[in-house]
Parts: structure tokens; C-alpha cells; sequence
């Protein structure tokens, strides 16, 4: 590129828009991360890098330092998200064909803390104002109606259907008008026959926990509202976290790293329950899942690896850190985690604190989405579920130039692969003492709130 890029980021009056970002939430092409009321909503592309392999996070982050160490930035806000951001989206597996990928937009809005702001990001040489920002953005909105008629966004790579794929999923639902649902890598029989397998490695001694997932493909003759999805989303699942990122939709509950200048956070989660088994039981459904989850050892012994991956992990780039003692219940409308929080100031590593882009190259993938030991689980994950996750369990969030971001992992949610159809993905933490027919169970409870968002209910 050689015009240089430009940015000028401008306040907003918040109370202009009481619903909070997710009331811009009108495009099906739209960018997003947003929870409660706050965070980023992005309208268009200006520039685009894609990666695959080991090496993605790192070749992303030098990208992104390369493009904005000498951006011409005028910013009035000055708060982490304004100036120059890019969304993005990465690959769980560096063996994946998926192409992991930052994408810059040309119109940023955000919100936090009761601050509001309007971002015009671009490489054209024009003079940029406050003016001109406002009627960029009335321009994206303005024609939301026309980019809603055209279908859904679709990636620009989707995931093949594996060829085991097609068999009609065996389980109640209600669908939508129209719309289908069928398995895809494996059908339910196999991927339990995968669990057990699994159990079985573990008990050989050769890891402690292994994370396996599946996926279904809905089809919607009707078509697929991706900004509708989004806005139930947010709605809903209000303590996740809503992202929109080139055909990738969902709210994840997990953040894999947050970082605001030297301070970095993770929440992480590893033991579910579904809230369905609550009824009929004594007592509040919160004591329920008290008993049952933060009382169960298995639930437990799986929530201690999670949270050791990630500090041992993290520990490297820290002058201090602190976690929860004790795993706290997160409730969220389908399911119950055992959850924890995690805090830790960064130090400079070789002068510099590090991006976050660099810390997740150190984390992930963490033992909440694929096990432990990681090697040994990555390559039982290869081996039992015939599938490739794409950006499924993988990064996806934001980041600004001066290395803040967040990042969560990319759960409770689908791929669009064409304007009717959506590949959806769920997985579960298999240990010692995992029954295959309960984590079908669970993979049904986590598929919920996108089968939800399309009309679809179980």
C-alpha cells in the first residue's frame, strides 16, 4: 500500500443511542464485539491479511504493527478501541486450511464506560472530518435494508461438507419454516464412539483431558438474517460476548486474553451444566448447580486443568497474577460453568509489553478447547473427529495500535457458508469418568443458543 493510512476518531453522544451498540447491529455484513450495551461495531473493509499455519498470530501481529507504526492517527477519545482497529478471526488448528485473517473496516462505532465514539479509518489521500465520518456511518446504516435483502455475509473459504456428512440428526426439535438440520462430520453414534475412545487414551495415562467437538448444518430455505442472529444474541446472552467476523457469528462466554495497557484478563470455563436438569430438583435451580457442578470432582478436576494451562502459559509474560481460589457459577439462559477469573500485569519482554496478538500465540490452545497435554490432545483431536474446525474453539475478537485487544474463543457459534446454510459448532471436555451419551447431551445444550437465533428449538 502506498497512501498512507489514515484515522480520525470522534465522540459520540451515547444517550443517542439508549439501545447500546447492538442497536447497530443492522447489516448482515457487519463486524462486532459487543456485550451488555458496549464494545465495537465495524461497516466495511479497507484492508484484509490472511494467514494459515503455526506461525498466524505472529505474522498477524506484525502485519498490524507494520500498518499503523506510521498511520497519520487523529484521535479526540483516546481510550482503548478508537484509532486504528482491526477485527479478526484465526484458525483453531495451524494444520487447518482455514485462512485466519484481520480485517480493518472503514467505519468503527464504540461504547464503553458510558463513552461513545465514531472512528473513519482509510487510505485515500481526502481530508477526513468529523462531517464526513457522520455521513460514512449514515451511509452503512442507510442502506442496511438493501445489504439485509442481498442474504447473509459468506466467507470467502468455506469449509467443505466432509463426505461422512448428511444424516438426519435424531433428536425433537422444532424448526423454522422450512429448515433442516442434519449431522456433519460424524453422526451422534460415531462421534459417541469417539468420546469413548478418548476415555479410553486417558486411562492409558497418556493425557488428562481431551477436548472433542461436532458440528450440524442447518439449512434455511427462507435464508439466514445474520444481523438478526447477532441482535437475539446480544439480547440474550448479555454476560457473553456477541462477535460478527466474516461469516463467523456467536457469544462466547470464555475471553481467552483482555488486554488494557499493562493489565491482562482471561475468564475461563471448564465444567458445564445444562440448566434443563434443574427441573423437578429440590431446592433454587443455583443451589442445583452448586451441588451438582462445583460439587461433582470430575467437574472440578476438569475446571483445575483449565485454569493451570492458562497460568502456566501466561506466567512467562507476568510480574504478577491472580485467579480465583474458587471456580464461581456462571449462569447464562442455557447452561451453568464453573468459571474463573484471571488477572495479571505484564512485564516487558525484551523492552516491550507484549501485544496481544503475541500472547495469544502463548496460549492458545488452551486446555479448555483441546486438552492436556496439548501436543497429545491436538493430534487425538486430528484423529477422532474427522473434522476440520475451522475458526471454530480458534481467537476472535479486536485489536487497536497500541497492542490492546480482546479476544475470546470462538464458541457457542457457526459459520455461514452460504446464504441458507450455517455450520454449527459444539464441543465438550472429555476426562476420566466422561460419558459419551451425557456429552451428546452437552453439545445440544451449547448448540441452543444458535439453533435459537435461527428459529430452531430443541
Amino acid at each position: 500500500m502506498t497512501s498512507t493510512f489514515r484515522t480520525l476518531t470522534v465522540p459520540l453522544d451515547a444517550e443517542t443511542f439508549p439501545g447500546g451498540l447492538p442497536s447497530f447491529l443492522v447489516r448482515d455484513d457487519v463486524h462486532c464485539w459487543t456485550r451488555r450495551e458496549a464494545g465495537l461495531v465495524g461497516f466495511g473493509e479497507i484492508a484484509r491479511f490472511t494467514a494459515t499455519g503455526a506461525e498466524r498470530f505472529l505474522e498477524a501481529d506484525i502485519w498490524w504493527r507494520h500498518l499503523v507504526l506510521e498511520a497519520d492517527i487523529e484521535d479526540a477519545v483516546d481510550c482503548p478501541g478508537t484509532g486504528p482497529v482491526a477485527f479478526g478471526s484465526f484458525a483453531f488448528s495451524k494444520a487447518s486450511a482455514h485462512e485466519s485473517r484481520l480485517l480493518v473496516p472503514e467505519i468503527v462505532v464504540g461504547l464503553r464506560d458510558g463513552q461513545a465514539w465514531l472512528t473513519q479509518l482509510t487510505f485515500d489521500d481526502g481530508e477526513l472530518t468529523e462531517a464526513g465520518a457522520r455521513a460514512a456511518l449514515n451511509g452503512w446504516l442507510g442502506s442496511a435494508t438493501a445489504g439485509a435483502d442481498t442474504g447473509s455475509t459468506v466467507v470467502d473459504d468455506p469449509l467443505p461438507v466432509p463426505a461422512q456428512a448428511g444424516g438426519a440428526v435424531v433428536r425433537p426439535l422444532t424448526l423454522a419454516a422450512g429448515a433442516t438440520l442434519h449431522t456433519g462430520s460424524l453422526t451422534e453414534e460415531a462421534w459417541m464412539a469417539a468420546v469413548a475412545a478418548g476415555v479410553q487414551e486417558i486411562r492409558t495415562g497418556a493425557l488428562e483431558k481431551l477436548v472433542l467437538a461436532r458440528d450440524i448444518v442447518a439449512t434455511v430455505p427462507t435464508g439466514v438474517n445474520a444481523a438478526q442472529v447477532l441482535r437475539e444474541l446480544s439480547a440474550r446472552y448479555r454476560e457473553c460476548w456477541t462477535y460478527g467476523v466474516d461469516g463467523l457469528v456467536g457469544a462466547t462466554p470464555e475471553m481467552l486474553i483482555q488486554v488494557e495497557g499493562r493489565t491482562a484478563q482471561a475468564r475461563v470455563l471448564a465444567g458445564t451444566l445444562d440448566r434443563r436438569d434443574a427441573d423437578g430438583m429440590d431446592g433454587s435451580p443455583l443451589e442445583f448447580a452448586e451441588r451438582v457442578l462445583a460439587g461433582s470432582e470430575k467437574q472440578r478436576h476438569e475446571h483445575d486443568i483449565a485454569i493451570q494451562s492458562l497460568t502456566t502459559q501466561l506466567a512467562p509474560f507476568s510480574e504478577a497474577m491472580n485467579a480465583h481460589s474458587e471456580p464461581f457459577i456462571l449462569e447464562l439462559p442455557n447452561v451453568w460453568h464453573l468459571a474463573s477469573d484471571v488477572k495479571a500485569e505484564l512485564a516487558e519482554v525484551e523492552g516491550h509489553v507484549p501485544t496481544c496478538l503475541a500472547l495469544i500465540n502463548a496460549l492458545h490452545p488452551t486446555a479448555a478447547v483441546c486438552g492436556t497435554p496439548t501436543t497429545v490432545a491436538g493430534a487425538l483431536i486430528r484423529k477422532l473427529e474427522h473434522l476440520d474446525r475451522g475458526p471454530y474453539a480458534g481467537p476472535v475478537g479486536w485489536l487497536d495500535a497500541a497492542g490492546n485487544g480482546e479476544w475470546g474463543i470462538a464458541l457457542r457459534g457457526a459459520v455461514i457458508e452460504s446464504p441458507q446454510t450455517v455450520r454449527l459448532y459444539a464441543g465438550c471436555g472429555v476426562v476420566d469418568g466422561s460419558v459419551p451419551e451425557t456429552e451428546l447431551a452437552e453439545t445440544w445444550a451449547k448448540f441452543r443458543p444458535m439453533l435459537e437465533s435461527l428459529g430452531i428449538s430443541s
